[in-house]
């Protein structure tokens, strides 16, 4: 009985400090602590290794996706934009998904006109990490302009993408862009030609990424592609490149037709200035471009991330940033692009 009475008083006792010891905690700290919030998922963790499904571009899981990509000038010119604050910048405060690495062929510096080849694949290389680190994804592009037809230069092209799908292989989040404009007169027949060796090489090591196809006339005839697609291969995707300023309905009817005829269009390379690169900015043309674009569900990639002074650029002259970058370094292209 005695025990029993103890054992009540003890009970008791721990119940009144219980209850002093929870009225002595602040209330704000009284409940449990809420769960940790989760990370953002980065793109290439919510979407994984891309895809060509009919004509469209899938995530691993069979949606359709569409990438807003900035490009890069050519890393030739502007080297200082390869780096993970500027890409970083583009992701968080852009919504940008998608780097694209543009490396001349023949112009200034270019990988087949006397550039180091050592040190701009080393950008690549180092574009692509930064990319990867960031979980975005990236286009390795080869930015023929002046060498007219990437014929030209087929078996660097050849050597080059080789030695980037061997070591990319098992990356998910890479693309290659095997000639960026065809031009000069260059027939379908004869990029076709060209690129069926490079698809072959690549696809030696790199069986899944996507692989880009120029088209002639500054990849705007991705109709006359469409008649007569590449045979043989998965994952091929064609594509179109406009200026705002100067490219308008004539050409959105090019694209319409090609998509109806089931090609897989993707626009590598656009800005809101005309065809040169600088000249006016039509951002209203610019505005009905990028409307049809996500009718379609066509992914795009903006010219160019650069200080160059040109109308094309997304940062003015003045600015000195390399990433970080505020409104004040934005010019018009930049500030349209980055409320997209």
């Amino acid at each position: 009985m005695k025990m029993n009475v103890r054992l009540s008083i003890l009970r008791l006792l721990s119940f009144f400090i219980a209850v002093t010891l929870f009225l002595a905690v602040p209330a704000d700290t009284a409940t449990a602590a809420p769960a940790k919030k989760a990370k953002a998922l980065t793109p290439l963790k919510k979407n994984g290794r891309l895809k060509v499904k009919k004509s469209s571009l899938v995530n691993s899981k069979g949606k359709v996706v569409t990438l807003k990509g900035v490009s890069t000038h050519g890393i030739n010119w502007f080297p200082e934009y390869v780096n993970p604050d500027a890409f970083k910048s583009l992701r968080d405060n852009w919504g940008v998904n998608c780097i694209r690495l543009a490396m001349y062929t023949e112009e200034y510096n270019g990988y087949c006109s006397g550039g180091s080849k050592k040190e701009l694949k080393s950008l690549i290389h180092k574009g692509v990490k930064y990319a990867t680190d960031l979980g975005m994804y990236v286009i390795i592009d080869w930015h023929i302009l002046s060498d007219n037809n990437p014929n030209k230069n087929k078996k660097q092209a050849v050597s080059f993408f080789k030695e980037m799908a061997k070591k990319y292989r098992n990356h998910k989040n890479v693309l290659y862009e095997i000639c960026n404009e065809p031009n000069g007169g260059t027939q379908w027949k004869d990029i076709k030609a060209y690129a069926k060796s490079v698809i072959k090489a690549i696809r030696i090591y790199d069986k899944k990424n996507i692989i880009l196809v120029g088209t002639p006339t500054w990849s705007q005839d991705v109709d006359t592609a469409a008649d007569s697609p590449i045979k043989g291969y998965s994952n091929l995707m064609y594509t179109f490149h406009f200026y705002a300023a100067t490219h308008k309905d004539t050409y959105r009817k090019k694209v319409e037709q090609a998509v109806k005829k089931g090609l897989p269009v993707f626009v590598s390379e656009f800005g809101i200035s005309e065809s040169s690169g600088n000249g006016r900015i039509d951002k209203s043309e610019a505005n009905k471009w990028i409307k049809f674009l996500k009718k379609k569900k066509i992914s795009y990639v903006c010219w160019n991330l650069s200080n160059k002074d040109e109308s094309c650029s997304l940062l003015k002259r003045s600015s000195k940033r390399t990433g970080g970058f505020k409104a004040s370094d934005l010019s018009a292209a930049g500030k349209w692009f980055k409320k997209l």
